[in-house]
């Protein structure tokens, strides 16, 4: 998974590191439609968001998805306030066309 460098505001990466702190992914969608470095996180973040909600539910097997879920989303936060856009493994390309689909379904 190739990290891309990307020179943005503080704010931007504020912005960014928040959207992995799951719920606040969906209001960093919707307040910052201009943003792309923060939006190519807030996708990544809706992503692990809604993947984790029925893992909740599921013994062993879902709490540890829930784990690696808290783990990508610790990696992604250190991403964002360094400024990177990293690409979820194996999920990168889901987050993408997820993010689009919420934004259009959801109009945000």
């Amino acid at each position: 998974m190739p990290t891309k460098k990307i020179s943005g505001s503080d704010e931007s990466r504020l912005w960014a590191a928040a959207s992995y702190l799951w719920i606040i992914s969906i209001v960093v969608l919707a307040a910052r439609k201009n943003d792309n470095f923060a939006r190519f996180h807030a996708n990544q973040g809706a992503l692990l968001f809604i993947i984790s909600i029925p893992m909740c539910f599921i013994p062993i097997i879902g709490w540890l998805v829930n784990l690696i879920i808290g783990i990508l989303s610790i990696i992604g936060i250190i991403k964002a306030i360094s400024g990177e856009k990293w690409e979820l493994p194996f999920l990168g390309g889901l987050a993408a066309k997820f993010g689009e689909w919420a934004i259009k379904t959801f109009k945000l």
